[in-house]
């Protein structure tokens, strides 16, 4: 144990996000993501009883956001015809907001697939047990200052 580390934050995953560097990706995964396959070059972290927005905040509190892009979180757009509605994203940008000036400014989307095809790059993929549907969410790691 440690003072200030959110009590959520496993020592595996206190260890990954120490690793990674500036441009790194993770991604903060829903129950229905393809975990397993899609992140077989990465490490997956498995937080089954765990929801996205929960991790989401404990991660913000230590990891710092990429300011060298425009849009340093990524969430998995809706596919066309899904008649589904998302309002996790509202407390994503909440959020995101509470760590970062750019607010919700800083969050943008990526088409289903070609989320899946980043997410395939991301240094590690956080696999929760959130049930919202589209509750996806990709965050790039900025300098520690």
């Amino acid at each position: 144990m440690l003072n200030g580390i959110p009590k959520i934050l496993s020592p595996e995953l206190l260890k990954v996000l120490c690793e990674m560097g500036h441009g790194d990706r993770i991604v903060i995964a829903d129950g229905n993501f393809p975990c397993e396959s899609v992140g077989k070059g990465a490490r997956v972290i498995r937080m089954d009883g765990h929801g996205t927005c929960e991790v989401l905040e404990a991660v913000l509190k230590l990891f710092p956001l990429d300011t060298y892009v425009e849009k340093p979180v990524n969430l998995m757009q809706v596919m066309a015809g899904d008649n589904v509605e998302t309002p996790i994203w509202s407390e994503y940008e909440r959020l995101v907001k509470d760590s970062d000036v750019r607010g919700k400014d800083a969050i943008g989307q990526i088409e289903r697939f070609a989320f899946y095809e980043e997410a395939a790059k991301a240094y590690a993929i956080v696999a929760t047990g959130e049930g919202a549907l589209y509750a996806n969410v990709m965050l790039q790691k900025g300098v520690v200052v």
